[in-house]
């Protein structure tokens, strides 16, 4: 690529991240007094939402089944275990 176009693309960059800050800071005054108007103050936490709610469901299910493993795990050892002990005191 041309260092002119890989200057143009970098100088793009910088603009769009001002523009962003720019707008963020023009509305910033309409979002406080629109969260007045609903009544959302700034310290008020957010509901989860879908994705946050599925994550943390997600999150208990591989908890519960990494115990249910280690259940199963420690079971099956224990009863090989049992299988060798017996197998080794008949002979």
């Amino acid at each position: 690529m041309s260092k002119h176009f890989e200057d143009a693309r970098y100088y793009l960059g910088r603009a769009a991240d001002h523009a962003k800050a720019g707008v963020k800071e023009e509305l910033a005054p309409v979002e406080e007094r629109v969260k007045e108007l609903v009544g959302q103050g700034d310290d008020e936490e957010p509901e989860p939402s879908r994705l946050d709610k599925l994550q943390a469901d997600l999150k208990e299910l591989e908890e519960r089944a990494e115990g249910e493993a280690r259940e199963a795990v420690a079971s099956a050892r224990k009863r090989v275990a049992e299988y060798r002990g017996k197998d080794t005191a008949a002979e």
